[in-house]
């Protein structure tokens, strides 16, 4: 989106029909020094000349304004991971000061606003209290509901009901979620493969191969984190849980997780070893620790989502989707430490000596 710059439009189009600010000023009913003052920014012209200009110059109002209330993708892509930077470097409030000027200044800029409320669902446990953190959520659930029911956009307003559901949980409401999502899971249909047929019978067999890719990758990522779920609410049921950290183990070499997405891959680690230390594995535990950092260390950052030897055409959909992290590489640093390895789950490995060489390495590695 530019900024409203009338006055350059009007030069511009001014000397493009080769008239002088007399004979402008003739045909809209002012003064010469009007013109003037409108074309040096001085100030602007009464909202009623706004469609006698327009009209004369055969452009519209927004054009006359230098004015579009969209932002192009590549920049908004831009502006998340700037402002995911920021989060880190500045003032957590004024972060979010600037984001709500965003959302004020692009408000019917649908694709930045399923952004920022990305950004906003990533960010608000950063808030200074939990009552600051509740008007957030309740803040980015508004801003959902606006997607959904203005945006138009099929694909934007099922991200909108996602993140108003992830919203809803933080804020403790388990039933909105199940009024967003519905109380049970549905067949799932075969979207992506009917598009890649289509694509097939039009010719484009690029296209299609493309399609076909993609919805696997989201299959895949699907069913690794629905064993990922598993494993954390079968805290009961040991057997369980382990049968679902092996299956995982095995979908992550299978699939070569660690290059898809290493994430996933470190979240299996965190899980697997609070598994085996509730049950009084602590060796086992302290060894998935220990591939937790190595990953971290070795194998995580830059992150950026991409395809390998096999997923070799999801790239570009990738970068459609935003393939960078959510968050900033400090704030995501910090996160490793403070949510897994400082984690109270793992307080009987405090006295442990391989524990705390793991909790200093990633310390050095955080720059503590």
């Amino acid at each position: 989106m530019k900024e409203i710059n009338l006055a350059s439009v009007l030069v511009a189009k001014r000397r493009e029909k080769g008239i002088t600010q007399d004979e402008l000023a003739a045909y809209i009913g002012v003064s010469k020094a009007s013109v003037s003052k409108w074309e040096t920014g001085q100030s602007y012209p009464d909202i009623t000349f706004l469609p006698l200009l327009a009209a004369y110059f055969n452009i519209s109002i927004d054009e006359l304004m230098s004015y579009s209330p969209q932002m192009e993708r590549s920049d908004i892509a831009k502006l998340y991971t700037r402002l995911a930077a920021d989060f880190a470097s500045r003032p957590f409030e004024d972060v979010i000061a600037e984001c709500a000027a965003l959302i004020k200044k692009y408000y019917s800029c649908f694709p930045l606003l399923v952004q920022l409320v990305k950004l906003y669902t990533n960010h608000f446990m950063l808030a200074g209290t939990q009552e600051r953190q509740e008007v957030l959520l309740n803040e980015t659930v508004t801003l959902c509901e606006r997607i959904q029911a203005e945006s138009g956009d099929v694909q934007l307003a099922k991200e909108a009901v996602s993140y108003q559901a992830l919203c809803c949980l933080a804020l403790q409401r388990p039933q909105q979620v199940l009024d967003l999502l519905g109380e049970g899971i549905r067949p799932m249909l075969p979207e992506g493969m009917l598009i890649a047929q289509a694509y097939q019978v039009m010719g484009n067999i690029g296209k299609a191969k493309e399609t076909l890719q993609t919805e696997l990758y989201q299959y895949v990522m699907v069913a690794f984190q629905g064993l990922l779920n598993v494993l954390q609410m079968a805290t009961d049921h040991f057997e369980k849980a382990e049968e679902a950290f092996l299956r995982a183990s095995d979908l992550a070499q299978i699939f070569n997780m660690k290059q898809l997405n290493p994430n996933n891959v470190i979240l299996l680690y965190a899980l697997g070893a609070r598994m085996y230390c509730a049950n009084n594995s602590h060796a086992k535990a302290i060894e998935l620790l220990g591939n937790y950092v190595d990953t971290c260390v070795g194998a995580f950052f830059p992150f950026e989502l991409h395809g390998d030897a096999f997923f070799d055409l999801i790239d570009p959909w990738l970068k459609d989707c935003g393939a960078a992290a959510p968050r900033s590489e400090q704030v995501i640093k910090e996160s490793m430490l403070r949510d897994v390895l400082m984690n109270p789950a793992f307080a009987s490995l405090q006295d442990d000596p391989g524990y705390r060489r793991l909790v200093q390495k990633m310390e050095r590695f955080i720059g503590r």
